[in-house]
């Protein structure tokens, strides 16, 4: 089934995410937990799914996840909320797009019971139980530590974000430029951009930035959109070599780009990791066991050097 799952994932999003939805919703007699989460066709969610997948066969539990075609729309989204919400499950797993634009529903939520678990990115709210994700501040800063030593501690660098609507996209920005101007004087952060996570605009944006500042040291894209579309920027300007590239995410096409030179590195979550503690974190509130509050999945650097490393084989997700 996961095989299908996944060799389905180039087709519309929207049918797969909503077929998931319909398959399932509580009527085999196990606990049912709704995962709503902030995409479905990027390898990363993919990876997620895969995760929550592993954890409801070990807990014999339920599961639907689902998300919308894109990262910024947020209203589709609510929407898919609002639809898990009716379908009275055991227990939510939720990734916000926007910090509070979900808050109304998972009051609603709270206030019929549905213990709520937060995954990737958390909400402006103490409602959720806990929250399953990467220290995204943390990862960002070692993200700049890593840029700076590879533009020699000087120069221009520019950055291509997700988003600034949810606490993933401003941790990724802000542990980033926080760390910049801490300890590195002598780099000028010259733009910041939001391309929602889209590959195509994320390369629009790049290629914007990179013809406003041709002596332009290096990028940072913050996930997996936004990184594939500073690659992308990079190679069709044939900057190869001259601009420095710094990712977030681990999908196919950043492995390659840092095998072939075009990024010098990445920053990996555990996505697997983040899905399975979900819903780990869900049984365990349906159940009325204590749930950790903040359940850090941890992160990792990778380039050309330990691409092969055990560590990192299981934490990306090509």
């Amino acid at each position: 089934m996961l095989s299908l799952v996944l060799s389905a994932c180039g087709s519309s999003s929207k049918n797969e995410s909503e077929g998931s939805s319909e398959s399932a919703g509580g009527d085999s007699g196990k606990p049912y937990i709704a995962i709503v989460s902030k995409g479905f066709q990027h390898q990363f969610w993919q990876a997620v799914k895969k995760g929550a997948e592993q954890a409801a066969k070990e807990f014999d539990v339920e599961i639907t996840f689902e998300g919308p075609e894109s990262e910024s729309q947020v209203d589709k989204q609510i929407e898919m909320l609002r639809t898990a919400i009716d379908k009275k499950p055991d227990a939510i797993g939720f990734a916000a797009l926007d910090s509070q634009a979900s808050i109304p529903l998972l009051k609603e939520a709270d206030e019929k019971g549905i213990p709520i678990i937060a995954f990737d990115s958390g909400v402006d709210s103490d409602i959720p139980l806990a929250t399953a994700s990467t220290d995204n501040k943390a990862a960002a800063a070692l993200a700049a530590d890593k840029m700076a030593e590879k533009i020699g501690g000087k120069g221009k660098v520019a950055l291509i974000v997700h988003d600034q609507t949810s606490i993933t996209g401003v941790n990724r920005r802000d542990g980033f430029v926080e760390r910049i101007k801490e300890k590195y004087p002598d780099i000028e952060i010259v733009d910041i951009q939001y391309g929602g996570g889209d590959q195509l605009k994320s390369t629009d944006l790049a290629k914007a930035i990179i013809q406003a500042h041709p002596d332009l040291k290096g990028i940072y894209g913050a996930n997996e959109g936004s990184a594939i579309g500073v690659i992308n920027a990079v190679k069709e300007m044939n900057k190869q070599g001259k601009i420095v590239v710094i990712g977030f995410d681990s999908g196919k096409q950043q492995i390659e780009a840092i095998k072939d030179g075009t990024m010098a590195g990445a920053i990996t979550q555990n996505p697997v990791g983040i899905g399975y503690e979900t819903v780990k974190a869900a049984v365990q509130a349906i159940n009325g066991e204590k749930v950790e509050k903040v359940i850090d999945t941890g992160f990792y650097w990778y380039d050309k050097t330990n691409l092969d490393n055990e560590e990192i084989k299981s934490a990306i997700y090509e």
